[in-house]
């Protein structure tokens, strides 16, 4: 039991991703990344993608299987707009209460439902939560697949975020490879937590620019 979640430990102990192949820093190690998990949110989604358009600026979208089956047709926007989309869930649940046929039958609905929405192969994975388990890494590297968790995050979900304590923590000490975690959703969250991270993206982009850095593919 102790080696099954073993992983889920990453996500608040940095130094063991590493050696557990989990990455929080851009593939090319330059730029940054804007990363949003738990959508497409039919407000939500269009508003980043709004913004995004505006500024000039990539992003991947970590999606979840059951709201891309409500709504395939947002999640194909994302794509057709020059966005990324990887892996998130099909339902939103921590892993360490999942077991291992759980998990497998959770991932390979959303890379099914995902993959026939966009047409988009799956290349990146993030686990809710940021809590992966060892089948998960497992399913991951078998596939290929990239596991990306984050160097920083706005805390947009939480009723008691603002849009400066969003911008302040995606910010702070944000340098080349940062990957920073966002979400457009607030069917997980707060109500209405994405308006405040839509309020916030216009700044932390103009901020991260100013020191020379651009968002780029995660």
């Amino acid at each position: 039991m102790a080696a099954y979640a073993l992983p889920a430990l990453a996500a608040a102990w940095p130094p063991l991703r590493r050696p557990l192949g989990i990455e929080d820093r851009t593939a090319s190690g330059g730029g940054y990344a804007l990363t949003f998990d738990d959508g497409p949110h039919p407000q939500g989604t269009p508003a980043m993608l709004e913004i995004l358009a505006r500024e000039g600026a990539r992003a991947t979208f970590f999606l979840v299987g059951e709201q891309v089956q409500r709504d395939p047709a947002l999640a194909r926007e994302i794509v057709a707009a020059g966005h990324r989309v990887g892996l998130h869930c099909h339902r939103h649940r921590n892993l360490l209460r999942l077991t291992p046929p759980q998990v497998r039958e959770d991932i390979a609905r959303a890379q099914a439902l995902i993959e026939d929405a966009t047409g988009a192969g799956t290349e990146c994975y993030r686990p809710t939560y940021g809590v992966l388990n060892a089948s998960a890494l497992r399913l991951a590297r078998a596939r290929g697949w990239r596991t990306l968790l984050w160097s920083h995050w706005g805390r947009d979900w939480e009723a008691r975020a603002t849009p400066g304590s969003i911008f302040a923590l995606c910010t702070t000490g944000a340098g080349a490879g940062a990957v920073l975690l966002l979400h457009d959703a607030d069917d997980y969250a707060a109500p209405g937590s994405w308006r405040r991270t839509a309020a916030a993206l216009p700044r932390i982009i103009d901020a991260l620019a100013q020191r020379g850095l651009h968002a780029v593919d995660a």
